[in-house]
């Protein structure tokens, strides 16, 4: 007879139990190009229903081999998610990687010390928008 065995958790999770530190590298490495990273970027703000790649293309500028290759570097990373309507392949952002991502670099924010913890915080980057009359 086989006994069950029960889940080993070290064995699939690392110590911050969302990603390991070889995910996280590829993740980031794959963000590490000018283009990817703009093509994330305008991923993430379009939200789940992404864009087709000539779409992406256009709005970009990037050449379709060049955009191929770029998405295939975002889809190996596990960034990007691609679906196939009728003749077209959509990509958009897998924001779940995303969150997992974001969570495993300020898991232990300030986890030394109570001082800093407001530093922890993000900064809104964008201007307040004023109201209109």
């Amino acid at each position: 007879m086989n006994a069950r065995r029960p889940l080993d958790v070290s064995r699939y999770f690392d110590i911050f139990r969302n990603m390991d530190s070889q995910t996280v590298v590829a993740a980031l490495a794959a963000l590490a190009q000018e283009s990817r990273l703009s093509v994330y970027r305008l991923l993430v703000r379009r939200g789940p229903t992404g864009f087709a790649a000539g779409e992406i293309s256009t709005r970009l500028g990037i050449p379709g081999p060049t955009l191929s290759f770029h998405l295939k570097e975002l889809t190996q990373a596990g960034l990007v998610a691609a679906r196939k309507e009728s003749r077209y392949i959509y990509y958009s952002a897998s924001f779940e990687r995303m969150n997992r991502l974001l969570a495993y670099l300020t898991e232990n924010c300030c986890g030394l010390g109570v001082a800093c913890a407001p530093a922890c915080a993000p900064n809104s980057t964008s201007k307040p928008r004023r109201k209109s009359a």
